[in-house]
């Protein structure tokens, strides 16, 4: 049986991974150009799998709602399934043990709120949605993110940045684990409920650890280092990425995971990546440097 996924923002990294993913599991790509019709593109289509994201944070509060209702009437016409990455602004700033689907959204950003109106959106449109979400992606075929640019920044001169206290625990998930847990959602979608809320929780782990797992991989020792946070803070007035990036800077001083208990009873075959593997693919790719054999 011929299987049809419509990816938006397929150029970007949700879209390049997932179409991989799609791809090696038989589907049909078929991939949303910009400026064109989302609701005819969709026809045909089993699922949408939403990878659009406004760049750098720009205008959320206006392109986020548009993105929103493309979507949502796209899967109206269509009668497609939307897999949507969800994020972790949902919860705010209180973490009591690991963040799951019953955990209350009680969002402390605007973009927070702005994620909550747009999962209530699809919510409310009755519309089949599978919310997948995660913390923040490592990516390991790119070195165009915020964890090569901040955390392995200065790896070159022996330093690990640490973006907040080392002792606390970061909820990171693997990029290419995102897209393949996306497609076993997807081939299960029949037996899912109209609005599926998955956290997909893979790697909380502490700025410490991740150190030390990059002192193993490249055998060196690395002095720790902190992120200047007081350069963005200068440069907010004029710059909106820096505004929007201090703006989450309470994420990583909140020490929080998710739970994967839901993600492993849905597919009980599932298994992530192991994280060294994946940090050795984000060192060749962000340093050229090959990780030191175990």
């Amino acid at each position: 049986m011929t299987r049809t996924v419509l990816l938006t923002g397929a150029s970007g990294k949700i879209g390049h991974h997932a179409a991989k993913a799609f791809s090696d599991a038989g589907w049909q790509i078929r991939r949303f150009q910009r400026g064109t019709d989302m609701t005819q593109a969709a026809q045909g289509c089993d699922v949408i799998v939403n990878g659009m994201n406004p760049p750098k944070y720009h205008n959320w509060a206006e392109i986020i709602p548009e993105i929103t209702r493309q979507h949502i009437a796209a899967a109206r016409a269509s009668g497609a399934t939307v897999i949507i990455p969800g994020n972790v602004y949902t919860f705010g700033d209180r973490c009591d043990g690991a963040w799951d689907e019953t955990t209350p959204h009680r969002p402390c950003s605007r973009k927070g709120q702005i994620r909550v109106e747009m999962e209530q959106a699809y919510r409310d449109a009755g519309i089949q949605t599978i919310v997948l979400r995660a913390g923040n992606f490592i990516d390991p075929d790119s070195a165009d993110d915020l964890f090569s640019m901040i955390i392995l920044g200065k790896l070159g001169k022996n330093r690990f940045v640490h973006a907040a206290d080392p002792a606390v625990r970061q909820e990171w998930c693997i990029l290419p684990d995102w897209a393949r847990a996306a497609v076993a959602l997807a081939d299960k979608r029949h037996d899912l409920a109209a609005f599926e809320d998955v956290p997909c929780g893979n790697h909380a782990v502490t700025g410490s650890e991740l150190k030390a797992r990059f002192e193993a991989l490249t055998g060196r020792s690395l002095r720790d280092a902190s992120f200047a946070w007081w350069q963005l803070r200068l440069a907010a007035p004029v710059l909106e990425l820096a505004r929007e990036l201090l703006e989450m800077r309470y994420l990583y001083d909140l020490d929080h995971a998710l739970s994967d208990a839901k993600l492993r009873r849905l597919l009980p075959d599932w298994a992530p990546t192991p994280l060294d593997q994946a940090l050795a693919a984000k060192l060749a790719m962000t340093t050229g440097t090959t990780a030191k054999a175990a």
